[in-house]
């Protein structure tokens, strides 16, 4: 049961990236993400998914992957749609 629950948590926190994701991608704008965010969040995502595989927790390992996989397509897109100057 608490691996259940934590798995709809981290579904719903992770994919809460998903719309923003979208919208990243379909708009080709990506200039109002701050990459110092996206590098500190991502950095804190990516220890939480370090933490699971090392209790090994099942929720925990796919929740902070799938959310670290958003947040590196956030980046990218951040790095790769920069306006020429």
């Amino acid at each position: 049961m608490t691996t259940a629950i934590g798995l709809f948590a981290g579904a719903c926190s992770s994919l809460g990236f998903l719309p923003q994701v979208v919208r990243t991608i379909r708009t080709g704008h990506a200039a109002d993400l701050s990459i110092a965010w996206l590098l500190i969040f991502g950095t804190g995502v990516a220890a939480w998914l370090v933490y699971g595989l090392l209790r090994p927790d099942l929720a925990i390992i796919l929740t902070n992957g799938l959310t670290l996989f958003l947040v590196v397509v956030l980046a990218v897109a951040k790095v790769a749609l920069r306006p020429a100057p």
